[in-house]
């Protein structure tokens, strides 16, 4: 197995070009798992902790981005009240040490249903930075990034640089049901963010169906129907709200949890997380 160690930018699009069979890693806490249990074996790996340039974040023009190398600790610590959604998902990611290697970046590239980042991402409607050496920079919305179990949009030559996110407007919050209470897979998991000045509602549910996705007539039924000026939800709608997202799921049967349990996940989730989301909102309206 070859290993290859580009430090800037420019050499790892470079070495990508030249060894597309190469495997990234952005952290490694997925991939290191893959080899060792002998999973994968990939002819190459492409070391990318060692690029600078992708462990930085910041705010241009009014959207945050935030570099393929950023560490789970940085998002929590740095962009909690930025990219609050996301960085309540990175809390509930492994342990410390993997918090402090694993980012959002390896994340998208791994394209796992089970990703923590991915529901938020995709109610917060990301945009993922993505680059090759032979046709520069390719920009793709977070609900077209993933087409399949483990499988990205990503061409074999292309690396992920960042991910665009514009900073919340109104509440994020985000959900997940494991087998355990710390460092577990998800067996599903839910993310809402409110948008107010668009009077919209933004959702990403997990470990639910073979990629991540977005609830679109939860979505479609709030923007309709939602009174962004009543005192309280509507808990008729609530529950509309919830089995509208319970059926845009798509479970199977594994041993974290059955799709029935995971169909009946999603719906309280869904709820949960709308109704914290808008007595926060709620709050902030009043003060």
């Amino acid at each position: 197995m070859d290993f290859l160690r580009p430090t800037t930018w420019a050499e790892a699009l470079a070495a990508k070009a030249d060894q597309p069979e190469a495997v990234p890693i952005q952290g490694g806490t997925d991939v290191m798992v893959e080899i060792n249990f002998d999973v994968r074996r990939p002819v190459a790996l492409l070391d990318l902790n060692g690029v600078a340039e992708l462990r930085e974040w910041d705010v241009v023009d009014g959207v945050c981005r935030v570099g393929a190398g950023v560490p789970y600790t940085a998002v929590i610590e740095e962009l909690g009240g930025t990219l609050p959604g996301l960085a309540q998902a990175s809390r509930t990611v492994g342990s410390p040490q993997i918090r402090n290697r694993g980012t959002v970046g390896g994340n998208l590239g791994a394209a796992s249903p089970a990703g923590d980042s991915h529901p938020p991402l995709l109610a917060a409607d990301a945009v993922i930075e993505v680059e090759s050496r032979e046709r520069g920079v390719r920009m793709i919305p977070a609900a077209a990034f993933y087409l399949g179990v483990k499988r990205s949009a990503l061409e074999p030559d292309e690396l992920i640089k960042a991910v665009h996110v514009k900073p919340a407007s109104g509440p994020q919050y985000f959900s997940k049901v494991g087998t355990r209470n710390a460092m577990v897979i998800a067996v599903c998991s839910f993310a809402v963010a409110l948008h107010p000045e668009e009077r919209r509602v933004g959702t990403g549910i997990g470990s639910a169906a073979p990629t991540p996705r977005r609830a679109l007539e939860a979505e479609e039924l709030l923007a309709t129907e939602l009174d962004w000026d009543a005192p309280a939800l509507d808990p008729a709608l609530l529950r509309r709200f919830g089995r509208l997202c319970a059926s845009a799921a798509a479970p199977i049967d594994d041993v974290r949890g059955t799709a029935e349990y995971r169909v009946h996940a999603i719906d309280v989730m869904a709820r949960r997380t709308l109704t914290w989301a808008w007595n926060d909102y709620l709050g902030r309206r009043a003060a």
